[in-house]
């Protein structure tokens, strides 16, 4: 497997617009494309009140695990929105239907923005009006986001049964972070031959350990969604579980799904540095897991880093609420590779050299809990001023 430079699988074509979502001529619809109907495949967020798109299209995905487009407006979630809203999303199948030439159960809607308000269907339309094809348009990208800083895509390639394949994928996603699905709107592409309840089993099982392990500021998403399509255009031997092939596009789609998640907390609304958690001899994978969460999750933590403070005490506080096992007189903490508590008793340094050990922008916390063998990472942020400004602010 290797990095490469943005680009659409075999058979994919995207297509980006400004339909008015947005103001000023910023891109807020895109539209990804396969040319013929792909295996497909969903998380979704779990927050009570689904935005009608999540709804509709968790539904779709759930007739056969196929999809054949997928299209996405930001500037406006469509959520809390009523019968209206979902019935605004099957006009919006509709209308890409029309245009495609395609059974709207082939079309999976996706949409950002700010909550409450109803999505304004003649603005939809210009937009898709508006949208075309082409294998070289690849501001799908730009045109979901809404506070972020930046766009958040990757592309690898690997071969398999000696053929290419290509795994393309794109997210948006910056503040209201704090996933139990998926989190954020997150869209991956690929060319490898793959059947639906495979993929859907392999998404499902990679998310926990990847995007469910980011969060911002505690908030999780109404409108949180993963999809996935791949249309086995690379004509590879179909991949089935177990066999070498698979196994080899399974960490390949992991490490999108990582890497994806990884830049979503990077870019996290007003941050300063990105911050990893590793728990390490954990009881259970899943115990290794929640622990790393609460800490990178922790108001108290995320200050801490801040304010370039090292206090051990906030970290221990953020593994101590959790139902994980610890042991209370043997717990390790280092930062940025350098020891600061050991069997639960803080190492002398000066306040000077606690404070160098935040010189870098990437902040790296390990945790030795010494009740097992399992570990976990979570990915997240710092807590700062800018944060609250933003959100102070927002209007969609």
């Amino acid at each position: 497997m290797k990095t490469i430079d943005f680009k659409w699988p075999l058979n994919i074509k995207s297509g980006s617009t400004h339909a008015g979502f947005k103001p000023d001529e910023q891109l807020d619809m895109c539209w990804v494309v396969s040319d013929s109907p792909a295996s497909a495949a969903g998380v979704y967020t779990t927050n009570q009140f689904k935005a009608a798109p999540v709804q509709v299209t968790k539904k779709t995905i759930e007739l056969n695990h196929q999809l054949q487009a997928i299209i996405v407006n930001s500037g406006n979630a469509n959520s809390f929105t009523g019968d209206e809203g979902i019935q605004n999303v099957y006009n919006s199948k509709q209308l890409v239907a029309d245009k495609l030439h395609l059974d709207d159960t082939l079309i999976g809607v996706a949409s950002t923005g700010i909550i409450g308000k109803q999505l304004d269907m003649n603005t939809y339309q210009n937009g898709v009006d508006n949208l075309e094809l082409s294998t070289d348009d690849i501001d799908a990208p730009e045109a979901i986001i809404t506070t972020d800083t930046c766009s958040k895509k990757v592309c690898v390639e690997l071969t398999l049964n000696d053929e290419p394949v290509t795994i393309t994928g794109f997210s948006k996603g910056s503040g209201m972070i704090h996933p139990n699905m998926g989190t954020t709107l997150s869209f991956i592409v690929t060319d490898a031959n793959i059947a639906g309840d495979d993929l859907q089993n392999l998404l499902s099982e990679d998310i926990v350990s990847t995007f469910n392990q980011i969060t911002v500021d505690g908030c999780m998403s109404t409108n949180d969604m993963v999809l996935v399509m791949a249309n086995g255009a690379a004509q590879n031997s179909k991949l089935v579980p177990d066999c070498d092939e698979y196994v080899e596009f399974a960490k390949a789609f992991k490490y999108v799904l990582e890497t994806l998640a990884k830049k979503v907390a990077q870019d996290g609304e007003g941050a300063n540095n990105f911050v990893e958690v590793n728990v390490n001899n954990a009881f259970d994978k899943q115990e290794a897991n929640l622990v790393s969460k609460a800490i990178v999750g922790s108001n108290l933590v995320k200050s801490m880093i801040f304010g370039k403070e090292a206090n051990w005490g906030r970290i221990v506080q953020a593994i101590g609420q959790t139902h994980a096992h610890v042991d209370p007189n043997h717990v390790a903490i280092s930062l940025n590779g350098t020891e600061i508590v050991t069997n639960s008793v803080p190492i002398s340094f000066t306040d000077d050299e606690l404070k160098a050990l935040f010189t870098d922008e990437n902040i790296i916390i390990d945790v030795d809990l010494n009740v097992g063998n399992a570990s976990g990472t979570a990915w997240g942020c710092d807590l700062t001023y800018k944060y609250v400004e933003i959100n102070a602010a927002y209007e969609g």
